[in-house]
């Protein structure tokens, strides 16, 4: 998947929050947070917030709630 693009000062911001590489991750079908592959989304919604965010489907859920 494409990353959403960001400048170079906040990708670093990211980066250093999560304490890894946002557009890495995101490359390689990994969530950011839980480190586990990232390949199922409920809706086009949910796979758009992965582009931005790097979060897994349950990750997701986790942070901002189901549906």
């Amino acid at each position: 998947m494409e990353p959403s693009k960001k400048s170079e000062q906040m990708e670093n911001f990211i980066d250093g929050i999560l304490g890894t590489d946002r557009r890495g991750s995101i490359e390689n079908n990994v969530c950011t947070f839980c480190r586990q592959p990232a390949i199922y989304f409920r809706n086009a919604i949910s796979e758009k917030e992965y582009s931005i965010s790097g979060l897994c489907q349950k990750c997701q859920d986790d942070t901002f709630g189901e549906d």
